[in-house]
């Protein structure tokens, strides 16, 4: 890449930024299928609509972080709002609390997820 193609690349993007306005997450706390009790599900925490994209987010039952999660790629709209996906295989049990702890901007917030039953 030349010089003035990578200053200009750089000057887009600090444009952009400025423009973009901090907003904090919408999120979503599903199960993929109908919240049954002891039978397989995913667990899904949908984050959209904040800025900027550092942010965190853990998907726990009963405050510990559960195992095998993962994690879609950060996406974002021309706005300059991202949006990010992480997911579970979990099977729900009566008496567990299942949550999503987000972390963006310096503030954490856990999100409950209520089975649909």
């Amino acid at each position: 890449m030349k010089k003035y193609e990578l200053v200009a690349a750089l000057l887009l993007s600090v444009v952009c930024t400025a423009m973009a306005k901090d907003s904090a997450p919408i999120v979503g706390v599903y199960s993929q299928l109908p919240g049954e009790m002891g039978k397989p599900n995913t667990l899904i925490c949908h984050l959209s609509k904040f800025f900027p994209p550092e942010i965190s987010m853990d998907l726990l039952q009963d405050g510990k972080v559960m195992s095998g999660a993962n994690q879609t790629h950060l996406t974002f709209e021309p706005e300059w709002q991202y949006h990010l996906t992480k997911f579970v295989s979990f099977a729900p049990q009566t008496g567990h609390e299942y949550t999503c702890r987000v972390t963006h901007m310096g503030n954490t917030k856990s999100y409950r997820w209520e089975p649909d039953i």
